[in-house]
């Protein structure tokens, strides 16, 4: 899953893509270097930043949809909580919707997904992007993040959503400790208990930074790490900024974790 940020203050590429047109170029650069997936996002949920109103988020997300919708052979994620984005981003043309908050942050995303038919990643977090890293003591985080995403697969299975429809996602860096996010990457398999796919969004994470001593732009070995570790441990979808380099790690790490495949 490649990451496009149509924001000007995300953590790694913030104003990067934030013109149309650039985005579009980076969408399709993506695809060429081996996305599945492409997850467009216009509001930074990088911890404390502070939340943009749905018509500013809208006004970014849509056009690049619309662009990238008849351009692309792959499915578009609008990485979004706000159900008037996503419907609107889904009409545009997407497919999938990235929701960080589990289907909690907005009571109508439920009713949303299975309305049009859409894909849907549900996240655990804790608190908004504002707050989550205020908080981020546990007694056990695996347990409690299964269960945070069970309740969220709960809700989904009551709006009408398709079972097969839905994947899971612990919310690496979200309301989590370096502690905390190393802990659940070395427990990734306990999550099949929810038997759903699981999505890891590690890709050049201040936890890397922190174990490293890395700047974010001197992240991409961690990553590639986590990433490897990942597909040895079963998770299923990878969401980054260097496809390139993270589709060669995910295919060799493949090769090598699943030799009947």
């Amino acid at each position: 899953m490649g990451i496009l940020n149509v924001t000007p203050d995300s953590f790694s590429d913030g104003n990067a893509y934030f013109d149309p047109s650039r985005a579009v170029e980076r969408a399709l650069e993506m695809q060429a270097e081996g996305a599945d997936i492409i997850d467009i996002g216009g509001e930074s949920t990088r911890p404390f930043a502070p939340p943009v109103d749905a018509d500013e988020e809208l006004r970014r997300v849509v056009p690049v949809v619309e662009a990238l919708a008849g351009r692309l052979s792959i499915p578009i994620s609008v990485d979004t909580y706000k159900a008037v984005v996503a419907r609107a981003a889904l009409n545009a043309g997407a497919e999938i919707v990235n929701d960080i908050s589990g289907l909690t942050f907005d009571a109508e995303m439920a009713a949303t997904v299975a309305e049009t038919g859409a894909g849907l990643v549900v996240m655990h977090t804790r608190g908004t992007p504002e707050s989550m890293q205020l908080s981020t003591g546990y007694g056990d985080i695996v347990t409690e993040v299964i269960a945070f995403l069970g309740d969220s697969l709960s809700i989904a299975q009551s709006a009408g959503i398709i079972a097969e429809r839905v994947v899971v996602d612990p919310g690496i860096g979200f309301g989590k400790s370096k502690g905390g996010n190393l802990e659940i990457l070395r427990r990734i398999r306990e999550l099949a208990t929810l038997g759903r796919p699981v999505l890891l969004g590690t890709s050049r994470k201040a936890f890397i930074g922190r174990v490293l001593g890395r700047e974010v732009d001197e992240r991409l070995f961690g990553t590639a790490a986590t990433v490897a570790l990942g597909v040895a441990e079963g998770a299923s979808i990878f969401r980054v900024h260097d496809v390139k380099a993270m589709r060669d790690v995910a295919d060799m790490a493949h090769a090598i974790a699943y030799p009947a495949d």
